[in-house]
């Protein structure tokens, strides 16, 4: 499922990041790598907080929803 529909406080495992070429270079860049472990801070107007890796990253609603757990 998309992260885009974890709730708050859970964590999951990345299962797959998609996108495009220099989308998911990005996320890869953020951390967002498979096997990786996320957990969704918070969730306000269409952005997600997440912690990953030990660092508090904050993501748009599209780009969350191209990272699959």
């Amino acid at each position: 499922m998309p992260l885009t529909f974890v709730k708050e406080g859970e964590s999951y495992s990345i299962k797959k990041v998609g996108g495009k070429g220099n989308t998911r270079q990005f996320l890869e860049n953020l951390g967002f790598v498979a096997g990786a472990g996320v957990t969704v801070i918070s969730a306000a107007a269409g952005n997600l907080i997440v912690d990953i890796k030990d660092s508090r990253v904050a993501i748009g609603r599209d780009m969350a929803s191209r990272i699959m757990v």
